[in-house]
C-alpha cells in the first residue's frame, strides 16, 4: 500500500472540498479555487473534515496514481490556504529585475529588455533588484512561471552570472589556464 496514498488529508477551517460524480475536485478558500479532475479510478471521499483516497486494486497503473492523486489533493488544499511562492536570484554585473505595472522587467545582458507578464493565477514581486518572488495557489503554476523566468538566462558554472533560484546551488568550474 502506498504509504504517501493512505494517509488522510485534514481540511482546515474555511476550507470547503467538493468532489462530484466524475471525480473533479473543486477545493474553495481563502486565497481563491482551484479544479481539478482525477482518473476515475482512484475513489476520492470526503467525510468529517478529512479527504481519503483509496485504489480499486494493485494493478501498477493504480499504486502509481494512488500517491499521486492523494498529494495533488494536498498541494490544492495548501494552495487555498497558504499559497505557493519561488525566489529566484538575478547574479551578473548589470543584471537586475524591476517590475513595471504588471510587467516584470529585466536587464539581463542582452541588447534589449527582457519582459515577461504576470498572469491572473501569479502575482510577481521584485523587493530588490536582485530578487524576484513569483506567487500563487496553483504549485504546478507557480514552478512552471519560475522556471520560464529562470529560461531567461540560467546561470552559467564559470562566473555564476543569470537567474537562479534561491536555494539552488551552482557548481563552479575553473576558468582555462595559461602555459
Amino acid at each position: 500500500m502506498s504509504r504517501i496514498g493512505r494517509a488522510p488529508i485534514a481540511i482546515p477551517a474555511g476550507v470547503e472540498v467538493k468532489v462530484n460524480d466524475e471525480n473533479v475536485v473543486t477545493v474553495k478558500g481563502p486565497k481563491g479555487e482551484l479544479t481539478k479532475q482525477f482518473k476515475p479510478a482512484m475513489k476520492i471521499t470526503v467525510e468529517d473534515n478529512v479527504i481519503h483516497v483509496t485504489r480499486p486494486d494493485d494493478l501498477k497503473e493504480n499504486r502509481s496514481l494512488h500517491g499521486l492523486t492523494r498529494t495533488l489533493i494536498n498541494n490544492m488544499v495548501v494552495g487555498v490556504t497558504q499559497g505557493f511562492q519561488k525566489e529566484l536570484e538575478v547574479n551578473g554585473v548589470g543584471y537586475r529585475a524591476a517590475k513595471e505595472g504588471n510587467k516584470l522587467v529585466m536587464n539581463l545582458g542582452f541588447s534589449h529588455q527582457v519582459f515577461m507578464e504576470e498572469n491572473e493565477d501569479i502575482k510577481i514581486d521584485v523587493p530588490n533588484p536582485n530578487k524576484i518572488v513569483i506567487t500563487g495557489i496553483d504549485k504546478q503554476k507557480v514552478g512552471q512561471y519560475a522556471a520560464e523566468v529562470r529560461g531567461k538566462r540560467p546561470p552559467e558554472p564559470y562566473k555564476g552570472k543569470g537567474i537562479k533560484y534561491a536555494d539552488e546551488v551552482i557548481r563552479r568550474k575553473e576558468g582555462k589556464t595559461g602555459k
